[in-house]
């Protein structure tokens, strides 16, 4: 019988170490996260090989005093809390001191730092989670951490390490996040002497979205700001256009944490939902301010994870948040008709931004192509103007004085500097001065009712599609989706005011249900029968539906009963009418018109007027487009008119 001892100290480090130390990515967090927190403004990373053979992370923070450094690196030691009171109220990154002795028992550690107080710094080594040297040095004020040959005493955990590539990209990315979370502090990351990121800490958490993600998505944010009670919401979210198939691009803080939460992550995708089609993602970046006392960070040892107080609480919030930030927004997609060689234009630019090393030369070369556009977007106008082709007050032309600004040096102009989230703004504004797009301002969003009297109705392409013109845009409505989202939001409207009918089928549909498909329907019967459904017992697995909501009358078909029973067992966590609701309203979607058909004008007319009364009516029920545009400017640059 095996008999039960106390293990040792090195092999209980080791074990910590796996709950804590995954890779080199973990590492990086640690220490970045306790750069933070030690209060630096500026933060470098640099790793080598993936962070295997070499990580290093300086700090301009408060440093740690000479006499608590070989303290730091023993088993929970931490300058965050001091009681278990301290739990319910932590603030920090950091709290539970396993950090550096997990990072010194699988690796080669050496740390310079020095305090303000200090005249010098301090030089420590630690191996192994065995301490080789402690020496007084010359320092600047923060703290420099060094940790090589990661796993190096742990041989089989260092086999379990992908490709030094791969392990650089899950650093990036983790530097990436904690950058996004952290506007205030500048934060640099070197990857084999190249600099692959640096953002300037200047508190624009837009300017850090550009660095990171791009103009494409910079340009195509919605601002988010919400409060109640003990929880702040703000930061931004991205247009229906700019989906993704993954949820990578769902990025949401916690009081400075990036965490994952099931909670958020279903209340961005409910609030998505009218919005995207299956399977597809929104871009979101949200900042969540909460009273500490309504969380549970120390949930899991990498403090990914947290519980919330009133996590319904939160989920509506978030829900009612987002949809706010989304309503009332002109959310059609605009086509633009870029060739080949523009598109590579403009993607070697942006290499070439993404390459230099400090921001304000990354800065520099923006303005320089703002200037540009800008110069574009004069001789455009100009074109416009000689010959006799200006678009009339939906044009935003250039002031006077805009354009002497433009022919003096722009490098030297120091009143309001461009960002990239401004430059970004700007490109889009350009576009938009050609394009007439200046909608919300005159109030002539393409389905407002203010609007309608100004649509010119082109005809039908291809028995599918409608041409619309109207304010130097084409629109081009889908005849099914249009139909199918009218249909949807006119069935959900009806249900929910209780204003259904039965309509008698005769002969019955009769349905052969499975175990499983008997007691769904059996549970799901009551708000079958409220809603206007006719369904009883016909005998053994049989049931005769007799009756059926009015508006499923023409479709009620038995292929469609069973394909709605068979959604609902997709669904087993969802009770109660609204659920049989959506399922009815997207079966009443079988009923749009579809492609191919060709519809008099009068219809196309009045399937427009009846787009004008829905709350969404940019995107199928579904999730695919109901209406995209293209601009003049676009298609008259494409025939050549505009150089």
């Amino acid at each position: 019988m095996p008999h039960i001892t106390v293990l040792d100290q090195n092999t209980i480090n080791k074990i910590a170490a796996g709950e804590v130390i995954e890779r080199p990515a973990s590492v990086v967090k640690e220490l970045l996260e306790n750069a933070i927190d030690a209060r630096a403004t500026a933060v470098t990373v640099e790793i080598r090989e993936g962070g295997i053979s070499f990580i290093r992370v300086t700090d301009n923070g408060c440093g740690i005093p000479k006499e608590e450094v070989p303290t730091a690196f023993l088993r929970h030691s931490t300058s965050k809390i001091s009681s278990v009171e301290d739990l319910f109220t932590i603030s920090s990154l950091g709290f539970r001191g396993e950090a550096l002795s997990s990072i010194a028992a699988v690796s080669q550690v050496e740390v310079i730092t020095k305090t303000s107080q200090d005249l010098t710094g301090v030089r420590y080594q630690i191996e192994g989670g065995v301490e080789k040297s402690m020496e007084e040095v010359g320092a600047p004020e923060g703290t420099t951490f060094i940790a090589r040959n990661l796993f190096y005493n742990t041989p089989v955990r260092r086999k379990f390490l992908k490709t030094a590539q791969t392990e650089g990209a899950h650093v990036a990315e983790l530097v990436e996040k904690i950058a996004l979370s952290h506007p205030e502090v500048s934060i640099r990351f070197i990857q084999n002497n190249q600099n692959k990121l640096h953002t300037s800490g200047n508190h624009n958490l837009k300017d850090i979205i550009y660095t990171v993600f791009g103009r494409e998505i910079a340009a195509n944010l919605i601002q988010v700001e919400a409060s109640g009670g003990p929880v702040k919401i703000r930061g931004f979210i991205g247009k229906p256009v700019i989906a993704r198939s993954n949820r990578n691009y769902e990025n949401y803080y916690i009081n400075g944490r990036y965490i994952k939460s099931a909670i958020i992550a279903k209340a961005i995708e409910e609030a998505y939902r009218p919005f995207m089609m299956q399977h597809k993602y929104p871009f979101t970046l949200l900042h969540f301010e909460i009273e500490p006392g309504f969380l549970d960070v120390n949930v899991h040892p990498t403090k990914m994870e947290l519980r919330f107080q009133d996590g319904e609480g939160i989920y509506h919030m978030v829900l009612t948040a987002l949809q706010n930030a989304l309503a009332h927004k002109e959310l059609i997609p605009s086509v633009e008709l870029e060739d080949g060689r523009e598109k590579k234009e403009a993607e070697q630019l942006r290499r070439e931004a993404e390459k230099l090393v400090e921001p304000f030369e990354k800065e520099r070369l923006e303005k320089l192509h703002m200037v540009k556009q800008e110069r574009e977007a004069v001789a455009g106008e100009t074109k416009l103007r000689e010959t006799g082709a200006f678009y009339g007050f939906h044009q935003k032309p250039v002031p006077a004085e805009n354009r002497k600004t433009l022919q003096s040096d722009p490098v030297v102009q120091k009143e309001n500097p461009v960002t990239p989230a401004k430059l970004a703004n700007s490109q889009g504004e350009n576009r938009e001065r050609h394009e007439g797009k200046q909608l919300d301002l005159f109030g002539g969003k393409l389905l407002e009712p203010s609007s309608r009297l100004r649509h010119r109705l082109i005809g039908q392409l291809f028995d599918t599609y409608w041409l619309v013109e109207f304010d130097n845009q084409l629109f081009i409505i889908d005849q099914h989706a249009a139909h199918e989202k009218v249909l949807y939001e006119k069935t959900m409207k009806s249900l929910k005011d209780r204003e259904y009918t039965t309509q008698a089928v005769s002969p019955p549909i009769i349905l052969t249900l499975n175990d499983n498909e008997q007691l769904l329907l059996e549970k799901h019967m009551e708000s079958f029968t409220k809603i206007g459904f006719e369904i009883e017992p016909f005998g053994g697995r049989e049931y005769a539906v007799s009756g059926v909501p009015g508006n499923l009358f023409s479709i009620a078909k038995k292929e469609l009963l069973m394909e709605m029973i068979d959604q609902l067992s997709e669904d087993t966590a969802a009770t109660g009418a609204e659920m049989i609701w959506e399922r009815v309203a997207s079966m009443s979607c079988k009923a749009a018109v579809k492609g191919n058909h060709a519809m008099s004008p009068a219809e196309a007319d009045h399937l427009i007027d009846q787009l004008l009364q829905l709350e969404n009516p940019y995107a199928c029920p579904h999730g695919r487009p109901t209406i995209i545009s293209m601009s003049r400017y676009e298609i008259e640059k494409k025939f050549k008119r505009i150089v």
